[in-house]
């Protein structure tokens, strides 16, 4: 009997694709020659023309406000540096006309109104293409490159972000007359009396004066959401416009989008207004089989001896760099001490219980006699599509009209030139389909993602707070 879910009763759900241009990771084969500069504007400029050229909803772009370190030197084994992603997506606006451009901007170190100031722009110079992924940061490592370093507390953190969210979108809806012409003759902007008015007054903010961009095409940025906790999904249910996930099976997808979207109803939001998108690898062949042994070959090439080590390192607490990555998992115990070893990294938080993972881990190894590089290599491992074009396509479409996702963000392992094959093999396939579009239909990132228009709110009211989730600085928690 068949397995497959019965469709005939609703029609088939339109795959929303991204693109994400890997920052800080251990994605990206450095060691291929057809690894471009993750600095050269140029490397940004191709990805988003390839994205574009296939018709993708948006790119992607993560953020760092420190560079990592490991035993007290600079984590050198991935990127150690990039430009700053205002800049870059500004940049990309005037090489582009549809390609969505996200941006993840940290709430805990900024100021709503330069943020809110950044946006607009951002969607202005775009023609209503922006899109916010909104974190915080959790570490008082990373808060040393700022006068606030560390100041805050965990639960004062959630609340400065949710405060920070509230403040911006108070700055987006100041300019709430429904028509702002743009006088040619006199170089002015004609709204309703007192344009750009705000007051934002809480425990965090005491601003308030007049904001200098009038309102957007979208109005406000399209608002992304990166976390699996409570919080995390509770602000995707009640605000977020897309939610990122990193489920790696279709059963686990499933659940995740049952639970976030069921929780929708309680904000008077219909459940195809949050769009949930988890990141996704891909290795094509001309084969499924040799798809499977070229994926191998790039996880070996993705995690080095050396790179396997530095994993261990962030959940050991130690410098293990006298163990052999051939070998077995260290006997000792991770310390439960302070984290000095890799600092900034959102990998270390990840680890809530080292010694429960340390012991996860260690059952693993054994029961397949894993070394400590085969062990990294799986537990590292995201979700990934690995087989012919056809396959791929037959799959990515089986996840979305099975509610396990709305669509993907992609993570080619090499950039800039990498998602061009995805482009020119996968995407044919869908649109002969019908599950992905021919030729964009809308201008905005709204449009492109099913959106509807927001609407508009009074920067005087006094409507209830967002509620934003800890993040470290755009990975899900």
């Amino acid at each position: 009997m068949s397995t497959e879910p019965d469709r005939t009763s609703k029609p088939r759900k339109q795959i929303h694709l991204a693109a994400h241009f890997p920052g800080v990771n251990n994605t990206t084969v450095w060691s291929d020659p057809r690894s471009g500069s993750h600095i050269r504007f140029d490397s940004f400029r191709r990805f988003a023309q390839i994205a574009e050229r296939a018709k993708f909803d948006f790119l992607f772009l993560a953020e760092g406000l420190r560079l990592r370190e490991q035993n007290g030197e600079i984590y050198d084994l991935d990127v150690v540096g990039r430009p700053d992603t205002f800049t870059v997506l500004a940049a990309l606006a005037a090489v582009t006309d549809r390609l969505g451009l996200a941006g993840t901007i940290n709430s805990t170190f900024n100021e709503p109104y330069e943020v809110a100031r950044q946006f607009a722009s951002l969607d202005h110079l775009s023609a209503g293409r922006a899109a916010w992924n909104v974190v915080t940061s959790w570490d008082a490592f990373t808060g040393e490159n700022f006068r606030r370093g560390g100041y805050l507390e965990q639960d004062q953190r959630y609340e400065r972000a949710r405060s920070f969210l509230h403040a911006t979108q108070t700055l987006f809806d100041s300019w709430h007359g429904d028509e702002i012409a743009d006088d040619k003759a006199t170089g002015a902007f004609l709204a309703e009396p007192e344009p750009g008015r705000f007051s934002v007054h809480d425990a965090f903010f005491d601003i308030e004066g007049q904001f200098n961009v009038p309102r957007s095409p979208q109005g406000r940025p399209v608002i992304f959401q990166a976390g699996d906790s409570e919080q995390g999904r509770e602000f995707a249910a009640a605000e977020a416009d897309a939610i990122f996930s990193r489920h790696g099976t279709k059963d686990a997808g499933q659940a995740f989008y049952a639970d976030v979207k069921d929780r929708m109803a309680k904000y008077g939001r219909d459940r195809d207004q949050l769009k949930v998108l988890p990141a996704a690898t891909f290795v094509l062949g001309e084969t499924d089989a040799e798809a499977q042994e070229l994926a191998k070959e790039i996880r070996h090439q993705q995690v080095s001896g050396q790179t396997a080590i530095r994993f261990l390192e962030q959940l050991w607490n130690r410098d293990l760099s006298s163990y052999d990555p051939d070998g077995p998992l260290p006997e000792i115990d991770p310390d439960l001490g302070e984290h000095t070893v890799a600092r900034g990294r959102a990998s270390v938080r990840m680890h809530r219980d080292p010694l429960e993972t340390a012991r996860e881990w260690r059952e693993l190894a054994e029961r397949k006699n894993y070394s400590i590089r085969e062990l990294i290599i799986e537990v590292t491992g995201r979700q990934n599509f690995i087989g012919s074009a056809r396959t791929i396509a037959d799959t990515l479409d089986d996840y979305v009209q099975s509610d396990a996702s709305d669509g993907f963000i992609l993570v080619p392992h090499i950039t800039p030139d990498g998602l061009g094959e995805f482009a020119d093999k996968v995407v044919p396939l869908l649109q002969e389909k019908g599950v992905f579009r021919t030729e964009y239909e809308g201008t905005t990132l709204r449009e492109h993602l099913g959106l509807r228009p927001l609407p508009r709110r009074d920067a005087r009211s006094t409507a209830a707070e967002p509620t934003v989730s800890q993040t470290p600085e755009g990975v899900a928690a």
